[in-house]
């Protein structure tokens, strides 16, 4: 490829999608570029919750929005993505939890969202594999669940090719060049690429591709950890995908197993992706303390992989204001994938100069250097 309309820089859930809109909408010569093979990256390590259960009103209508965008995945793209919409259970320990998580679900009910509090014995019927002990009441909602984010991305791409776009795998960028303040192309070790407009959406990488062109993209990576289990007998059909959210310990069904994971507080940020156990002795604690079970089971497997962490802990969705035209969709904290339906709407619609599903100004990055952070609390 010599000249793209937009070139799109990531391969993973989020550029995939924001490539498939785009071409779906009409938009010519759509590239994407990927410097290795597509959801190499952060897409194919994520534990594939989808969700719409948040505490900030746009990650709510965003989650919402790509629930429709799953369940429809199917029919309308010709893919499996494994979707199980077995609900995400939320296991609340402090009086502090449940009085956000209440407010949280009002405003998540707002927006159709059927979420609800149960009480600790309704959440043992459907996570049999916890202990109440402690435990104060639980958020519930039927609609969420998980899926598997590499078939998402192989979806996105096929669709995109369908619809003219190119996908350029082994092809990493090397440059943005640029005259003024606009685009003139992109670098790459592929050859240059002429083209006036990039999208960003490198994930834990973001930051070099803005600084390409004089923009920051405050992402930090992060590595995050996942055990698998041998096979559990006995498992419900339709575990819920269960979060002790003060340990933020949680588990759900992979296969005939477990898929387990927590976040790590001694981790500090950097781009390896190597698996240590140095988290095993938190993870077996949190696990005593909640789902007991859990320590008897073999592990068999795992992988780590990175977020994309932001000062707010909230995605950059947007368009740079100092360079034209640098559109940018990064720094999910751990709710990429989920989000990717959704997002891919979003930014072919600012790319179109149209006004999206849903205002999405106050995740600009600028929100930073206008002290105006917006933080999202329902992590894990």
């Amino acid at each position: 490829m010599r000249t793209a309309g937009v070139v799109v820089i990531g391969g993973g859930v989020m550029g995939t999608s924001i490539a498939y809109h785009l071409a779906r909408a009409g938009v010519r010569d759509v590239v994407l570029v990927e410097r290795d093979e597509l959801a190499s990256g952060s897409t194919s390590r994520a534990a594939g919750g989808v969700r719409a259960q948040f505490s900030d009103e746009l990650n709510i209508q965003l989650g919402a929005r790509s629930l429709e965008a799953f369940a429809r995945f199917g029919d309308e793209l010709g893919q499996d993505i494994g979707l199980h919409r077995v609900g995400y259970l939320f296991l609340l320990s402090t009086p502090e939890e449940v009085t956000a998580f209440e407010a949280g679900v009002r405003l998540q009910n707002a927006h159709g969202v059927p979420s609800r509090l149960i009480d600790p014995a309704e959440a043992r019927r459907l996570s049999p594999l916890i202990t109440t002990d402690g435990l104060l009441a639980a958020a519930f909602s039927p609609d969420d669940g998980h899926c598997t984010p590499e078939s998402v991305v192989h979806g996105y791409a096929a669709a995109a090719r369908r619809h003219g776009a190119r996908v350029l795998r082994h092809c990493e960028v090397t440059g943005i060049e640029t005259r003024g303040d606009e685009i003139t192309g992109v670098v790459t070790g592929r050859g240059r690429i002429a083209t006036d407009t990039v999208v960003c959406a490198a994930g834990p990488w973001s930051r070099a591709v803005g600084a390409m062109v004089g923009v920051d993209l405050p992402v930090e990576p992060l590595r995050r950890q996942i055990a698998v289990t041998e096979p559990v007998s006995g498992l419900p059909p339709h575990l819920p995908m269960t979060i002790d959210f003060s340990s933020s310990l949680y588990f759900h069904t992979e296969g005939p197993g477990l898929l387990l994971g927590m976040s790590d507080p001694d981790e500090v940020p950097g781009f390896s992706t190597e698996t240590h156990d140095r988290w095993i002795p938190r993870l077996y604690a949190a696990m005593e303390r909640r789902a007991p079970a859990l320590t008897d089971l073999r592990r068999t497997g795992g992988w780590a992989g990175l977020y994309e962490i932001t000062p707010d802990h909230n995605a950059l969705i947007g368009e740079a204001s100092s360079c034209s035209r640098l559109l940018y969709a990064t720094g999910f904290s751990g709710h990429g994938f989920l989000q990717g339906p959704a997002v891919g709407e979003v930014v072919r619609d600012l790319y179109l100069g149209r006004a999206p599903f849903v205002d999405v100004g106050p995740l600009s990055a600028d929100r930073f250097a206008a002290d105006a952070p917006r933080p999202e609390a329902n992590l894990v």
